[in-house]
């Protein structure tokens, strides 16, 4: 498996984020909460995006730098999605404290997440 995060995973139809909100499931793990709605008419098995309010960060300088290592704990960490669902889904992450993690603590985080994920599922 290759470990990029390309275009064509990314999430970006308006129909399905707001469809996500409205009927998608949530698993928590603080700082991150998983959104996630099992859908049928994906053309990539697993779309995913990520947000950080600003209501918690007011600079984007902040809200991008914790996106973009929310980017990366996924792209290294996808595989355990992929090797144990083969179903289709749309995913969002957010960020929910109000200071910034560091690296390592945001990983184990997300691979729990991501390890609830698949005991629900």
């Amino acid at each position: 498996m290759k470990f990029t995060f390309g275009k064509e995973e990314k999430l970006k139809s308006k129909k399905q984020i707001e469809r996500l909100f409205i009927e998608g499931k949530v698993i928590k793990e603080f700082p991150i909460r998983m959104k996630f709605l099992k859908i049928e008419d994906n053309d990539f098995p697993i779309k995913v995006a990520f947000s950080v309010p600003k209501r918690n960060f007011k600079l984007a300088v902040h809200r991008n730098r914790i996106k973009r290592m929310l980017r990366e704990t996924y792209r290294l960490n996808k595989h355990i999605l992929f090797e144990n669902d083969k179903n289709k889904y749309v995913i969002m992450f957010i960020y929910m404290d109000k200071s910034e993690w560091n690296y390592d603590d945001l990983e184990s985080k997300m691979i729990s997440v991501l390890n609830k994920f698949i005991k629900k599922h």
